[in-house]
């Protein structure tokens, strides 16, 4: 019984983890599309970039080694938080100022074509810069237990290096609430998202507060490219687009456009993962976990396309 408490107990929290990996990358979308309407798909390849900076930084900066002392570890993660953050804002908001800003007053399907061509150009790019192969990094987050079950002395329950993508979203997400809800940037963006032409002639600037939007989802998407290159220690050109998709369909279940709902919908996609994962003697194979996850998409799209905490829009509303 105690050996299956801590299974589920360590499925659990790997369910949390990934949770809130995905809870960056799905940040972005919502705020793109609470702002413009727009379907952002070439996000998940700015996170891969993130990924990719983080892996050059710390391979090529730090020189970093398996089991690399804290005095090492810590700066490395540091810079290359800064750097794939600043890089992955800027790039965001190029891509908004040169593909999407002219095509504003398109018919939608224009821009979202745009954004899968923008998509499949990251991806090129990353291929040119570091090839097909996937980079390797090195086991270096320190990987000792933090606790376990009382009952169960010698079932390793979770470890500091499941515990590191939660220390880095926490803050990013209670920063981001703060920026919102509190600040003047943050009420000229609601604004800018409930009526652009009225936010203008109350003397918003639009085009910056979009410009604005585009660089804080960049960061974010660049946040969670530097976690997942090392708490997976691998990344590739193709890992956008997979982790995108499954960043998109926990945005789209909490009600995109909606930042509790996106965050509600990572974890819950991010706990549906593992348990399908951890429960593998009733999987068919390794593909039946995005199976499930994009399973959910559909019936989400079919029965509440809305999402769990969106509200209902009427057509053409």
């Amino acid at each position: 019984m105690a050996k299956d408490w801590d299974l589920f107990f360590r499925i659990f929290l790997i369910g949390l983890t990934n949770g809130a990996l995905y809870a960056l990358v799905a940040l972005g979308y919502t705020l793109v599309y609470g702002i413009l309407e727009l379907i952002n798909f070439a996000h998940g390849d700015v996170f891969m970039i993130g990924g990719m900076t983080a892996a050059t930084v710390a391979l090529s900066m730090f020189s970093l080694q398996e089991g690399a002392s804290l005095g090492t570890l810590v700066p490395a993660i540091l810079v290359a938080l800064l750097i794939a953050m600043a890089g992955c804002a800027l790039l965001n908001a190029t891509i908004e100022r040169v593909a999407y800003r002219p095509l504003r007053r398109a018919p939608r399907l224009v821009p979202l074509i745009t954004a899968i061509g923008v998509s499949f150009i990251l991806q090129n790019v990353a291929l040119i810069w570091k090839g097909s192969a996937p980079i390797a990094m090195p086991r270096s987050l320190p990987d000792g237990s933090i606790f376990t079950i009382a009952t169960c002395p010698n079932c390793v329950v979770y470890t500091w290096n499941r515990l590191f993508p939660i220390l880095i979203t926490v803050p990013v997400l209670i920063g981001l609430v703060w920026l919102v809800r509190y600040t003047r940037r943050g009420k000229a963006m609601r604004a800018t998202a409930q009526d652009k032409d009225a936010a203008a002639m109350m003397g918003i600037d639009v085009n910056r507060t979009i410009a604005f939007v585009f660089l804080l989802a960049g960061a974010l998407a660049g946040a969670a490219g530097v976690l997942f290159a090392f708490y997976f220690q691998t990344i590739r050109y193709d890992t956008g687009f997979t982790i995108g998709l499954i960043a998109f369909t926990a945005a789209v279940l909490g009600g995109i456009g909606n930042l509790p709902g996106a965050v509600l919908g990572a974890l819950l996609i991010g706990l549906i993962q593992a348990f399908v994962e951890g429960l593998s003697w009733h999987s068919p194979g390794p593909g039946w976990t995005t199976t499930v996850v994009f399973s959910i998409l559909i019936m989400i799209l079919v029965f509440r396309p809305q999402g769990l905490l969106g509200e209902q829009t009427p057509e053409g509303g």
